[in-house]
């Protein structure tokens, strides 16, 4: 998003769901690599925001530039988004295609 928000070093936003659906067992596991300074990180973190209001996760957003090794790893290559700590997306992802993921991760 373009709304402003500061990227701090390493945020978590823990479970998005209701109460019986925030169990550790039942939350998918989500870990954006990032950058402040990223139209596309922003644009991929709205996806993940608008999937988040239906499907109870975790997401971790890790900015690549607080960590050399990190940039090096990622280079110009963010966003990318690990499922479970498995890579899974890189630049762009659509709601669709992030939701059917999110689905067999839980099943």
């Amino acid at each position: 998003m373009t709304d402003g928000r500061a990227l701090l070093p390493r945020e978590a936003i823990v479970c998005t769901g209701g109460a019986a659906e925030c169990q550790p067992a039942r939350m998918v596991q989500l870990t954006l690599y990032t950058r402040a300074q990223c139209p596309l990180c922003h644009e991929m973190r709205a996806v993940i925001e608008r999937v988040a209001r239906d499907v109870p996760l975790a997401l971790e957003l890790i900015d690549v530039d607080t960590d050399a090794a990190l940039a090096a790893a990622y280079g110009d290559e963010v966003p990318v988004l690990a499922i479970n700590g498995r890579r899974a997306f890189a630049v762009r992802v659509d709601a669709g295609a992030l939701r059917a993921r999110l689905a067999r991760e839980r099943a």
